[in-house]
């Protein structure tokens, strides 16, 4: 389709000005008739949030996420940009995106009085209406809505009571755009006071100035329900002015964090080709997370960031690589033994209560392990304390017994495929109790471990 370049050509298009909520809310409406996904990457929200996300845009309602950290708030936020025209006019050299048909600036309005149809236009890429910005205690009103520009005045020539000498900030310019802000109870009260005319009637106050400014923003803000609750940053009147206020979670189930960890984690071809990833050992990685979200030692109010699996994975498998590398072998597979690879992961992704501080990171992320290992054990393995005694009866008579003897393995961390199998299949009864659960072949080293393990525990 052919852009047109001026005012008059655009008049003769036949183009229509239509708010940006209005646009959003046409675009599901055609994306859910089409059964398109516009989500693409949002695991695990399908019947919970992404409903009420699609509720909000029918509404044509301004949004707050407020969900622990590692949700997705902001993922989601910036996917709704695909609901966005891929194009749409503005008047060439505008500061606010204005709509040729509807300007709203002293600029666009006195250009287009000037020059009539044929007033230039540009096109704006729905790339490019996308505004994010971090709250932060430093952030001040001139940032947000804007404030008088000294040097602007003066190369100008103009008086400080002239309209033109206003620099305008990141709400104004994010005109016809989505705005985000993330982590909103961290703004000052003040701050967010200014942004009472912007959600409700659209017009801002510029250091005396009187400008109605009609702005035409969709607005989604993001908070940690802690924050949110507890500390009342949000400021009563604005959160008033929020119309749908939706809470995200963290995955529900162990397949749901699983599929979100492997779509997450960057791992490199040669990692992909040479390192074998038992299944069992994706969901232990899961289960270690879950421990940590259950666990008294760690700060629930902070969450455990669905980060924390995705860079657990990953240094998992980076751990099995290494010792790859060192033995010089082509291949290998991730063993139990490896996740001491994932303790720097724990370490920097957990906020500890005193209790926890005073056990230390380390312990509490050998603890998390531990745990978890217990767990996905009891999961394959009926409970060695309920089975019946007696070698014949007992599935793990014989292992206990050649324990019982005295005799001890020591699993080396670097030692080599055919090392770390021999050292292992060393333990009389061993192989019998993890073919129980009819593994295939090639998990069974890995299960060889989890036995040894999960008995431990």
């Amino acid at each position: 389709m052919k852009l047109a370049k001026t005012l008059g050509e655009l008049k003769l298009s036949g183009y229509q000005p239509r708010s940006i909520k209005t646009e959003l809310r046409a675009n599901l409406i055609e994306s859910i008739k089409n059964k398109q996904n516009l989500f693409d990457g949002i695991i695990g929200y399908d019947s919970t949030v992404l409903p009420d996300v699609q509720r909000a845009i029918l509404s044509k309602h301004n949004m707050l996420f407020l969900g622990l950290r590692g949700q997705a708030k902001t993922r989601i936020a910036r996917l709704m940009v695909k609901l966005l025209d891929e194009y749409i006019p503005v008047v060439e050299g505008s500061d606010l995106n204005d709509d040729p048909i509807q300007p709203i600036s002293k600029f666009a309005i006195e250009l287009i009085k000037e020059k009539g149809d044929d007033t230039p236009i540009t096109w704006l890429h729905r790339s490019e209406r996308y505004v994010e910005k971090l709250a932060t205690p430093d952030v001040t009103v001139a940032d947000l809505i804007g404030d008088v520009d000294p040097i602007k005045a003066a190369s100008l020539k103009l008086h400080y009571s002239n309209e033109n000498v206003i620099h305008f900030g990141l709400v104004p310019r994010a005109n016809r755009s989505i705005f985000v802000i993330n982590e909103l109870p961290d703004l000052q009260a003040r701050i967010q006071v200014a942004l009472f005319n912007a959600l409700q009637e659209g017009d801002i106050q510029i250091r005396g100035f009187k400008l109605r400014l009609p702005l035409d923003i969709e607005f989604v803000f993001t908070a940690n329900p802690e924050d949110y609750t507890n500390r009342g940053s949000i400021v009563t009147p604005l959160k008033d002015r929020i119309e749908s206020q939706i809470v995200t979670h963290y995955p529900t189930t162990i397949e749901i964090a699983k599929k979100i960890t492997q779509q997450e984690a960057k791992l490199s071809a040669d990692q992909i080709s040479m390192i074998y990833i038992p299944e069992i050992a994706k969901d232990l990685i899961e289960y270690i997370v879950m421990e940590a979200r259950d666990s008294e030692l760690v700060d629930q109010n902070s969450g455990v960031s669905a980060r924390l699996s995705i860079a657990a994975f990953e240094n998992l498998v980076s751990t099995a690589e290494r010792r790859m590398l060192i033995n010089n072998e082509k291949a290998t597979s991730i063993r139990l033994s490896d996740y001491v690879g994932i303790i720097p992961a724990i370490v920097g992704k957990v906020e500890l209560v005193y209790e926890g501080e005073q056990e230390g990171y380390d312990s509490v992320a050998h603890t998390l392990i531990e745990n978890a290992i217990k767990k996905i054990f009891d999961a394959y393995f009926p409970n060695p304390d309920k089975v019946k005694k007696g070698k014949e009866k007992d599935l793990y008579g014989v292992l206990r017994e050649w324990f019982g003897d005295g005799n001890s393995i020591e699993v080396q961390l670097d030692s080599t495929n055919e090392e770390h199998r021999k050292t292992l299949e060393s333990v009389v009864g061993l192989r019998k109790v993890a073919e129980s659960t009819n593994c295939d072949a090639k998990d069974l080293d890995f299960m060889l471990e989890l036995v040894l393990h999960g008995l431990s525990e």
